[in-house]
């Protein structure tokens, strides 16, 4: 199994360059870490500071190396072009594979902000990836339908191909990210028992639309104590207090063992990676959460 990161970056600071140095302090620990990927996510029409994915990637870079990172794009807010050219633009900073991680997206506010209709969200997704793959190709593209361009291509493109990995909960979106990814990527809130029926949902679905994955990602929330005291004292909390109303058994905390066994039984069930992002809200203590994750990856790995 690989363990690799989605890096937090909305952050509410008397000073936004703080939340921007806390972005890049982390990027250079996963590096230290030897985390296997690097991620930003997505998420438009904020009220509190939320760093946006394509500049602050191009910035983290800086702090990575040649393992693979990416993007998560909500392709229904985004001109199909515009993703294509980003990511080829991103695609040559770095030697690493780039990953495109992609969803529908959720959030009426956010839609209406961006003046997209929430309604037409899948039809919008289908188009988009569609175009954006076929510019990847080097392909000329024109389109009508929810995504209209007329002789678009692009450059530079990514020096190797991109891999799509589709994020989705609800069945249907289970069948789309079968249907049209590279990978699947689950998300954050599904507990370990969900997480096995989502698995297995999406393997069946691959397999019916004839489709050989190359990954079964899942993200989860996590915080590596010194010990399971400790991680208690500083995870604890958060999770009690009803952390992105997420069901308690969805987050994973402890010392390295208990994190480690917790990320084994991930495995078990199939997943080939895991991609952490952190509980706890304190910069000090994500640092040192990110030096026990080395460990933690060790173990995992050497299983």
């Amino acid at each position: 199994m690989r363990v690799g990161v989605s890096l937090r970056t909305s952050f509410v600071t008397d000073d936004v360059r703080l939340g921007a140095r806390w972005v890049v302090e982390r990027a250079a620990a996963a590096w230290d870490a030897e985390l296997d990927s690097l991620f930003v996510g997505d998420h438009h029409v904020t009220p509190v500071p939320y760093y946006q994915n394509t500049p602050m990637l191009g910035r983290l870079l800086a702090e990575w190396g040649d393992r693979p990172f990416g993007a998560l794009f909500l392709l229904p807010l985004w001109n199909p072009v515009l993703v294509a050219e980003q990511v080829g633009t991103l695609a040559t900073f770095a030697p690493g594979r780039f990953i495109l991680p992609c969803a529908v997206g959720g959030g009426e506010q956010q839609f209406a902000g961006m003046g997209v209709d929430h309604r037409r969200r899948p039809s919008h997704f289908e188009a988009g990836l569609d175009i954006v793959r076929r510019l990847l190709a080097v392909e000329t593209v024109s389109a009508d339908g929810p995504c209209r361009v007329r002789e678009a291509r692009i450059s530079p493109i990514p020096p190797e191909p991109v891999e799509v990995w589709i994020g989705g909960t609800a069945e249907p979106a289970v069948d789309r990210a079968a249907r049209l990814g590279d990978g699947f990527l689950a998300n954050a809130d599904p507990t370990p028992a969900q997480a096995r029926e989502l698995l297995d949902l999406y393997r069946e679905r691959a397999a019916a639309h004839d489709r050989e994955p190359t990954a079964f990602a899942i993200r989860r929330d996590i915080h590596v104590g010194a010990d399971d005291a400790d991680a208690e004292a500083v995870a604890g909390p958060v999770v009690a207090g009803g952390y992105r109303g997420f069901d308690p058994s969805a987050c994973t905390y402890g010392g390295v063992e208990q994190v480690a066994e917790r990320f084994r039984e991930y495995a078990a069930m199939g997943y080939t990676d895991v991609i952490v992002r952190h509980l706890a809200e304190d910069h000090a203590e994500v640092l040192k959460s990110f030096e026990r994750l080395a460990e933690v990856r060790r173990l995992v790995r050497d299983a």
